[in-house]
């Protein structure tokens, strides 16, 4: 029996092993190649130039305008997934009965594994069109179609990862709430709600992670078009599309243009770092909080 332990533990130590080297792996290749982007290109200029225009004969290298598409997505996809995903989760956890959510649970998470491609033909040919009846003036590639089809997506994420928290809430909450003769609608949101908080943070700031890093919904629905803006009617573009552009295979190798990548990548790295520890920072709050 103690052999089995060691070997389970043996098994254990070397899938995380693997996963750490993985990770210095990618933080190497990003940081070699972005150093030899940064000793042709100022970081001053790549952090505050508003223009992007590497693979034109007037070259600007700010990222500024990558990050505005890649938040301006992210943003919108948020607005639809988070009240859509959190409704969801309380009405599968409160209010359906039994068998309902043992249907309707599978049955959304399957959204999750559609293909993005495909996601991203919905965007251009069903959305697009749609929503263009509505705003005439809407560019055929836009933001907003591609964040909305992307706040469908990543809707199975928050709304499978919420009912889990809710459901993990016990159940002398709910009695307790009940018998202070709350409504269930009471109950839902103004106990379950906040006593599942650190969970439902949890899945929001993974499907926002999931957003920024998604890539063929922006890259058919959104153009390719980098600009600083806020607009979500025009085209734009994101950091993870410009990176499958130059990708292609077009650019010649150890050029500064073709450097870009690294450095996009590295932003891109550094962000969702950040945005990982924040959320941690804010679970452990909302854990002392309703510990």
């Amino acid at each position: 029996m103690r052999k089995k332990e060691k070997i389970i533990e043996g098994i254990l130590a070397l899938a995380a092993g693997i996963t750490i080297l993985t990770t210095i792996g990618i933080i190497w290749v990003l940081l070699s190649e972005s150093f030899g982007f940064f000793s042709k290109v100022s970081l001053w200029d790549f952090l505050t130039d508003t223009q992007w225009t590497p693979l034109f004969a007037d070259k600007h290298f700010g990222i500024m305008p990558l990050v505005a598409g890649t938040l301006l997505t992210t943003f919108i996809a948020i607005l639809v997934a988070l009240p859509v995903g959190l409704t969801v989760a309380v009405y599968l956890n409160e209010y359906a009965p039994k068998s309902f959510r043992n249907i309707v649970k599978p049955l959304l998470e399957i959204l999750a594994a559609v293909p993005t491609v495909v996601y991203g033909f919905f965007a251009l040919t069903v959305v697009t069109p749609f929503l263009q009846k509505i705003f005439p003036d809407l560019s055929g590639f836009n933001a907003l179609s591609a964040g909305i089809v992307m706040g469908i997506m990543i809707i199975p994420l928050i709304s499978s990862l919420s009912e889990d928290a809710l459901y993990a809430v016990p159940k002398s909450l709910r009695e307790a709430s009940y018998g202070m003769g709350a409504t269930r609608f009471q109950t839902s949101f103004k106990v379950l709600v906040p006593a599942a908080s650190s969970g439902i943070i949890v899945s929001v700031i993974l499907a926002i992670s999931r957003a920024i890093g998604e890539t063929m919904i922006v890259a058919i629905a959104a153009g390719q078009q980098p600009r600083l803006t806020l607009d979500p009617t025009v085209p734009i573009e994101t950091i993870t599309t410009y990176i499958v552009q130059v990708s292609m295979g077009d650019v010649a190798r150890g050029t500064p243009e073709y450097q870009t990548i690294f450095a996009a990548g590295i932003t891109l790295f550094v962000f969702t770092l950040l945005l990982n520890n924040v959320s941690i920072r804010i679970k452990r709050r909302f854990q002392q909080k309703y510990e």
